[in-house]
């Protein structure tokens, strides 16, 4: 089986777009992708297109329409906030099949404004009798579950958004690039304790895309600038007595973590930097101990320590992750990798991680289940 590079990678500046459509902001990632590999959409053999709020309108032939259409297949997928790496991971299995050489995956979004609700539900669920299904609620508690067994402080979940905003200001496609000192966010809006607006995600409009081709086509193009895709996993909820009540955002990470870990033949003292599923400042906290960045319980101290800033010893969100770079759901899993291909390549800017060669993006979806998607990247 070929292994699976990744030559462009494309990404607009996340933001809101009132006078353009979804397909739209795709055709822009989509060539800029092209673009950067100088290939053209003639080469592609196959489409994987990602979205939650749009996908039911055929993303990716409306996006071809913009560009060109050519006949290839289209495969349009959305699994939450987990779609654009679910895209991503089926053109990895496309490119590791050996039916295509050249495939693209790209993610587009327009969210809706206002906070971004559950799913809906016939009557109340256990879990609404004593909270709420709303993302925040649901990622509030999460934390406050963290902070009882292990002591975590507010502060400590909100260094997280400070950390974040703080990278952002060096990231010119982040939607907000302004910092955001620990007094900032600890006196903003109370949203659902411990989470204040400034610890929440930014609800904004974005697309992304990446190409991956095969060995063969890579060498062809040249390696100077190619990323091997060196493990990929995706993965739904295991088995829990509390599943599906109440979801669970670490289990489903811990089971897609060890499988990329194992088909890529590494572990976490490998990776350079990270870009995690920080949807919310809590979230943060917990996929550090879930992707096995430090051990359990020692995520509150870790923030601490200034390991995961720029500069630190493993960096996490030098993007500015989902809290300032911004949150458009069918587009962030694709997004995160457009920053670890930019940070391999060195061409990052003032973000840059020094000497990073081995990268690691993570998204986590929620709906009425989970998914999680987790990809390694290697330079080439």
């Amino acid at each position: 089986m070929s292994d699976a590079y990744i030559v462009g990678a494309g990404m607009i500046p996340f933001g809101r777009y009132p006078d353009r459509t979804y397909f739209q902001l795709a055709a822009d990632a989509t060539l800029m992708a092209l673009d950067d590999c100088g290939l053209s959409i003639k080469d592609v053999g196959v489409v994987y297109a990602s979205s939650t709020f749009n996908a039911a309108s055929m993303l990716g032939q409306k996006m071809l329409q913009q560009i060109g259409q050519t006949g290839v297949p289209v495969i349009n997928v959305s699994n939450a906030c987990a779609s654009g790496a679910t895209a991503v991971r089926e053109a990895f299995v496309a490119i590791k099949s050996g039916l295509y050489d050249v495939v693209l995956a790209v993610g587009a979004e327009k969210n809706p404004r206002g906070m971004l609700a559950g799913s809906p539900v016939d009557g109340p669920p256990p879990e609404g009798l004593f909270g709420s299904v709303s993302m925040p609620a649901l990622f509030a508690e999460a934390g406050m579950v963290h902070a009882n067994a292990y002591g975590t402080t507010i502060e400590q979940f909100a260094q997280v958004a400070v950390k974040n905003h703080h990278h952002a200001t060096m990231n010119p496609k982040a939607a907000y690039r302004k910092e955001t000192p620990l007094e900032m966010v600890l006196e903003s809006e109370m949203i659902a304790y411990p989470l204040t607006k400034l610890m929440c995600s930014a609800n904004v409009d974005g697309a992304a895309a990446l190409i991956l081709v095969s060995e063969k086509k890579a060498r062809e193009l040249g390696l100077g600038r190619a990323v091997r895709l060196r493990g990929s996993a995706l993965t739904s909820d295991p088995f829990e007595s509390r599943n599906p009540d109440m979801l669970d955002p670490n289990s489903v990470t811990r089971l897609a973590v060890a499988q990329a870990y194992e088909m890529a033949g590494m572990g976490p003292e490998d990776l350079d930097l990270v870009e995690l599923h920080d949807c919310f400042a809590t979230a943060e906290i917990l996929h550090y101990e879930n992707l096995g960045l430090c051990g359990e319980g020692e995520a509150g101290r870790f923030i601490d320590s200034g390991a995961t800033a720029l500069g630190g010893r493993i960096p996490v969100n030098v993007s500015g992750g989902l809290l300032s770079k911004g949150h458009p759901i069918g587009a962030t899993g694709v997004a995160n990798m457009v920053e670890i291909i930019d940070q391999l390549r060195g061409e990052a800017g003032a973000r840059q991680v020094e000497g990073a060669k081995i990268g690691l993006t993570h998204v986590l979806g929620f709906g009425t289940g989970s998914a999680a998607g987790v990809h390694i990247f290697e330079k080439a």
